[in-house]
């Protein structure tokens, strides 16, 4: 096994070939390198950050929980890697932190945070559909492609309600969704 500060000197070295290398090896070691990787996601320096959740979202089992702090980053890079990570590592007890970062200034953010909601599937379901009503329209559109993606029944009713708003966009996720769930001639109106 390698020793774990020259990698850990790597990780933080500034040098990105350096840096990726690190964290492929690190990520390998798993749990045993967690303590270090929690300490340098409390680093003022925000490349460092970034860096470690990038290594924790290379750990077969990455911790949740890790994320969810590393979504309330103040960085908007060190937030695109979390909900990155939590698309490839789904998990249910983030997904309160990745619908308030659907509210996000940050474009690339809302996407990666609607994409780590679609990657949970239906258990984020109930809580898509409590937060719809309340939510300003950039919002409904990621809460509605989520929906769509997912696939889920519950949703119908939610749909059919929206395909009345006045958006395109968010009418267009609407069909998706119907389509996929085999409804997609239920919301048509005769003339």
């Amino acid at each position: 096994m390698p020793a774990l500060e020259p990698l850990m000197e790597d990780l933080i070295s500034g040098d990105e070939t350096r840096a990726e290398n690190a964290a492929a090896q690190l990520g390998q070691m798993g749990g045993s390198v967690l303590p270090v990787l929690g300490v340098l996601l409390k680093s003022s320096n925000a490349d460092q950050r970034w860096w470690a959740v990038r290594t924790l979202a290379q750990m077969p089992d990455g911790n949740g929980d890790y994320f969810i702090e590393a979504l309330q980053d103040v960085s908007a890079e060190v937030c695109q890697a979390a909900a990155l990570a939590l698309a490839v590592h789904p998990a249910l007890q983030a997904a309160p932190v990745l619908v308030q970062a659907l509210s996000n200034e940050d474009a690339m953010l809302q996407t990666l945070a609607a994409n780590a909601l679609s990657a949970i599937g239906q258990p984020v379901v109930p809580i898509l559909l409590d937060a719809f009503p309340g939510s300003r329209l950039s919002v409904k559109i990621h809460i509605m492609r989520v929906l769509a993606e997912v696939r889920d029944p519950r949703a119908i009713p939610v749909m059919m309600k929206a395909m009345e708003l006045d958006s395109a966009i968010l009418q267009h996720w609407c069909e998706i969704g119907l389509q996929q769930l085999g409804l997609d001639m239920v919301y048509l109106k005769m003339s």
